[in-house]
């Protein structure tokens, strides 16, 4: 395409050309438009709410800030037979008057939400499994996560507190 006598230039040329475009991309224009669209969220009422709960959430995922990195068993009834894998997201709720409690959140299944527990410390009983493995075992309503303990039996190892 670019004519050149040299076999293998036009790939070289078309190779920095793309990594040229990927870092200009990356940096200049990217902060640029975000900042743009940040700006924009910021003013619209109701849009900034969406906005920032999202952003937030997502950030929670992935990022410096993340936050479903403690995988946990809340107990929902005094005796313990009734129990969901959540995330602790903070140890400390002293800002809304309950410093005896903690936040606990519990993704659905199959869906973008969950729902946030206030609990006491003692019905929160932390995982021994990864929290992507966790939380892969939440959203997909319990399909996915388990590993087998044993082939030959054919039973699955079960979370250890």
């Amino acid at each position: 395409w670019l004519g050149l006598p040299v076999p293998g230039a036009g790939f070289l040329v078309t190779l920095a050309l793309i990594t040229a475009v990927g870092f200009l991309g990356s940096t200049f224009l990217t902060r640029t438009l975000v900042s743009a669209v940040e700006g924009l969220m910021g003013r619209l009422p109701f849009v900034r709410l969406l906005y920032g709960s999202t952003k937030d959430l997502l950030s929670a995922f992935v990022g410096e800030r993340r936050r479903f990195d403690r995988p946990v068993r809340l107990s929902l009834t005094a005796d313990g037979s009734v129990q969901v894998v959540g995330f602790i997201t903070q140890t400390s709720l002293e800002g809304i008057g309950v410093a005896d409690r903690i936040a606990v959140y519990c993704p659905h299944s199959y869906n973008f939400s969950g729902q946030l527990y206030v609990a006491a410390p003692s019905q929160v009983q932390p995982l021994d499994m990864a929290s992507a493995d966790a939380m892969a075992f939440v959203v997909s309503g319990g399909v996915t996560g388990l590993v087998p303990a044993a082939e030959s039996t054919g039973e699955f190892a079960t979370v250890r507190s």
